[in-house]
C-alpha cells in the first residue's frame, strides 16, 4: 500500500522506521502540517493510507477528514484518547495512542491491509455477496442493494423486490462494502450512490424501480457525502 505520515517531526521519524521494516508499505512522502497532508492527498490519489497525527491539525479532526476531497484509509495517531469515537464512527482503520509502539503499528497496518482489500472490490457491478437465509445462501449482486437500514443489531439490505435482514452490526456492514458503490448517509442508512436523485438539505431521493424514496441525511454524513458526488456550481 501506498502512504505518507502527517505528524510532529518526532513521530515523523519513528514512523518512517516503522514503515522501513514493513514490506507492505510504500512510503510517498512525511508532513509536519495539515495543509501539506492536504495537498498531497488533492494531487496524488493512489495513496491508500494515511497516518494522521491529529495534534497536527488546525481544527477538529472529523471536520478536516470529511472534508478531504480525497480520502484513504486512516490510522489516526494521538495523546488522548477522546476522539477515538467519533474516529471510529467516520470508519477509521485504527487509533493508536502515543506512545507508539512497533507491535501496536503492525496490528494497525494488518487491519489496515485488510480494509484496503476490501475497498479493492471493482465498481464493474459484477460482484456479489452471499446472504443467508434460513439454511440456505442466497446471491445478491451489489449494484442491485438500493440502500441498508439499522436494525438495532440487525441490518436490512433492500433490493427492488426484496429485503433481506441479516445479523450484523451497521459498522461492521460498512467495512465489507466498496466506497466506490456505497456511500453512508445516516447512522441507520447507507445508500448505493448510483441511484441517488437528488440531495436536499436534510434528506436525499433514491430511485427505487418506479418510485422515489426519501432518506434522512446526518448532519455529520453531509460533508462527506458533497464530498463523493461530481459537482457543478456556480
Amino acid at each position: 500500500m501506498n502512504c505518507i505520515i502527517g505528524a510532529d517531526k518526532k513521530n515523523c521519524k519513528l514512523l518512517e522506521e516503522f514503515i522501513g521494516k514493513s514490506s507492505s508499505l510504500n512510503l510517498f512522502g512525511t508532513f509536519t502540517d495539515s495543509i501539506s497532508v492536504r495537498n498531497q492527498l488533492s494531487k496524488q490519489k493512489d495513496i491508500d493510507l494515511l497516518f494522521l497525527d491529529i495534534e497536527i491539525l488546525e481544527m477538529d479532526c472529523l471536520d478536516f477528514i470529511n472534508n478531504l476531497h480525497y480520502r484513504p484509509n486512516i490510522i489516526i495517531l494521538s495523546s488522548s484518547d477522546q476522539f477515538a469515537i467519533k474516529a471510529f464512527d467516520i470508519s477509521v482503520v485504527d487509533y493508536l495512542l502515543k506512545p507508539i509502539t512497533y507491535s501496536r503499528f503492525c496490528k494497525a497496518v494488518d487491519k489496515a491491509i485488510r480494509f484496503f482489500s476490501r475497498k479493492e472490490v471493482s465498481n464493474n457491478g459484477d460482484n456479489e455477496v452471499f446472504i443467508k437465509k434460513e439454511s440456505s445462501l442466497i446471491k445478491l449482486k451489489l449494484k442491485d442493494i438500493i440502500y441498508i437500514e439499522a436494525l438495532e443489531n440487525y441490518v436490512t439490505l433492500a433490493t427492488i423486490d426484496k429485503k433481506f435482514t441479516i445479523h450484523f452490526t451497521m459498522k461492521a456492514i460498512e467495512s465489507h462494502l466498496p466506497s466506490e458503490i456505497f456511500i453512508r448517509v445516516h447512522r441507520s442508512f447507507i445508500v448505493n450512490k448510483s441511484m441517488i436523485q437528488t440531495i436536499k438539505e436534510n434528506s436525499l431521493d433514491l430511485i427505487v424501480g418506479d418510485t422515489i424514496k426519501n432518506f434522512p441525511v446526518g448532519k455529520s454524513f453531509k460533508d462527506l457525502l458533497l464530498n463523493n458526488i461530481n459537482m457543478i456550481s456556480r
